[in-house]
């Protein structure tokens, strides 16, 4: 399986949850007028979205979207570059979730025990 396959069982199963995640795409295109141009944030996770978190009573019971970055790899290897790493790891100091995953389980085991999952070292 390829990290393309893997990341369409991921969007599929997140979608099936009713979570918006959406693709990141970095890269260089050729305009048709023969233009190359560079979209995207290098290191920027493959799905980014929000995860719903409803705070505890004290907080009045509140709904809150917490930002999630899920870097997608295949089932077997995989690497993550500098940018992925500094990107997830900063997503994760400033209180949002950023993981490794490699799997559409993975990927529901991070967006469901959110901070209790073993997030992959960085």
């Amino acid at each position: 399986m390829n990290e393309s396959t893997t990341q369409r069982e991921i969007r599929a199963k997140l979608g099936s949850m009713k979570l918006p995640f959406f693709r990141y795409q970095v890269g260089t295109f050729l305009t048709s007028e023969g233009a190359m141009v560079n979209i995207g944030v290098k290191g920027v996770s493959d799905l980014i979205g929000i995860t719903p978190y409803t705070i505890t009573p004290e907080d009045v019971g509140r709904t809150v979207g917490i930002f999630t970055a899920l870097e997608v790899k295949k089932p077997r290897g995989g690497r993550v570059s500098e940018e992925q790493k500094a990107f997830l790891r900063t997503v994760n100091r400033l209180g949002g979730i950023g993981a490794v995953v490699k799997s559409a389980a993975d990927a529901e085991s991070v967006v469901t025990e959110m901070w209790k999952c073993k997030l992959v070292a960085l």
